[in-house]
């Protein structure tokens, strides 16, 4: 007779297991210690077997019964449960063995050697900040296409754009390393194409690769023209104003005791007074550069007319004559670079950035802040990124 639950719950140990029988080779085992399992007994190629089911209550009759039936079903193709089952444990254990971050570190691992420096600490910490904490533990081959979005919408939610976009790539080369060394049969980051929101495009070029910008930084170092074109550009990154309110500097605005650019708000875009904090390479290239202009109102004087500042399209023409095109790089570009690095590799703080770039941000209450608002904390950032900027320089 079939098992009910009223019986199985009433049954009770005795000195000795004994079994109850709910038929079809299915019985519960009660031990001395209190513990019911579940057992079905079979024969496979002409020996009896017992196939292990599971606890009670742990297992309920009405699940015991279906996996009871499954196992039948197997052994009518020919499969023996018992064996089919150590091999599901097996598969399953290999898979929590093979997580994300055994097989993303494997692969950072193995790429590690032909990558430079700057590229392998970038991409350790797409993984270490935006993969690891959340899929980090998870099988590699578990993960799913809607999982992972919602990890890169974590990033999106920073407004870093193209981060996310980046980390979306790094993810994919990681499971396509899982795909070829066995681990995982797809990449569900191909299924995300269109998922993420597009970088906004600016009309001004920049380079924000940062294996990129030491090059970059070494052309402007090795630039050969006038020194007043020369410290124009070697400041460009320093001090990433836009070109207008570079040229446009007069040496009136130069604090240097202070260590600092006081620009009026008539000079300015978003007509609000404006401080560049000096880092000690932007001071050093101005107090050079004040040996040759000081003498003038503007620090960058034109060449033809001096009691003018220099034209526009000196620094333009410079970049070009090394042979930085315009779709690659513009003066109004170092702003881009600046905004990118500080906030991607950096990680400064986007308020402060936008605060430097002397963008309109506002507060809680909707309030322009003003141009000494985290002073401190810009006056730090500034001499971090001048000196990042001479590190990139000997990579």
């Amino acid at each position: 007779m079939p098992l009910s639950e009223l019986q199985i719950k009433k049954a009770k140990p005795l000195e000795k297991p004994y079994k109850l029988s709910d038929g079809r080779g299915m019985f519960l085992l009660i031990n001395p210690n209190g513990s019911k399992l579940w057992r079905c007994k079979y024969r496979f190629n002409g020996k009896e077997k017992t196939y292990s089911i599971g606890p009670y209550p742990e297992i309920s009759l009405k699940i015991a019964r279906e996996k009871r039936e499954e196992a039948r079903r197997l052994l009518s193709e020919g499969v023996d449960p018992s064996f089919q089952k150590q091999l599901e444990k097996s598969a399953s254990q290999l898979a929590a063995s093979n997580t994300f971050e055994m097989v993303g570190r494997e692969w950072l691992e193995k790429e590690s050697h032909i990558w430079s420096k700057s590229h392998f600490v970038r991409v350790e910490r797409y993984l270490e900040k935006d993969l690891f904490p959340f899929i980090g533990k998870r099988a590699v081959s578990e993960i799913s296409a809607p999982e992972l979005l919602e990890v890169l919408r974590k990033v999106e939610a920073r407004k870093a754009i193209e981060t996310a976009h980046r980390v979306k790539q790094t993810a994919g080369m990681v499971f396509r390393y899982a795909i070829v060394t066995g681990r995982a049969e797809r990449d569900p980051s191909a299924d995300l194409k269109g998922a993420l929101k597009k970088p906004i495009k600016t009309n001004y070029s920049a380079i924000t690769d940062v294996d990129k910008v030491g090059p970059l930084l070494r052309m402007l170092d090795g630039y050969d023209g006038t020194i007043v074109v020369k410290t124009a550009l070697k400041l460009s990154p320093l001090l990433f104003l836009r070109p207008g309110e570079l040229r446009r500097l007069e040496w009136s605005e130069i604090n240097f005791e202070r260590s600092r650019i006081e620009i009026p708000g008539s000079k300015m875009k978003g007509k609000r007074d404006h401080i560049v904090p000096l880092s000690k390479q932007a001071k050093d290239l101005l107090k050079d550069l004040n040996e040759h202009t000081g003498m003038r109102q503007y620090v960058f004087p034109g060449e033809r007319s001096p009691r003018l500042p220099m034209s526009e399209e000196a620094v333009r023409a410079a970049l070009r004559r090394m042979g930085i095109s315009k779709d690659e790089m513009t003066g109004h570009g170092f702003r881009a670079m600046a905004r990118t690095l500080l906030d991607e590799e950096l990680e400064f703080k986007v308020e402060w950035i936008e605060q430097q770039l002397a963008h309109a941000v506002k507060d809680l209450t909707g309030t322009a802040y003003n141009r000494t608002k985290h002073l401190k904390q810009r006056t730090e950032m500034m001499q971090v990124w001048a000196d990042y900027l001479d590190s990139l320089k000997v990579r």
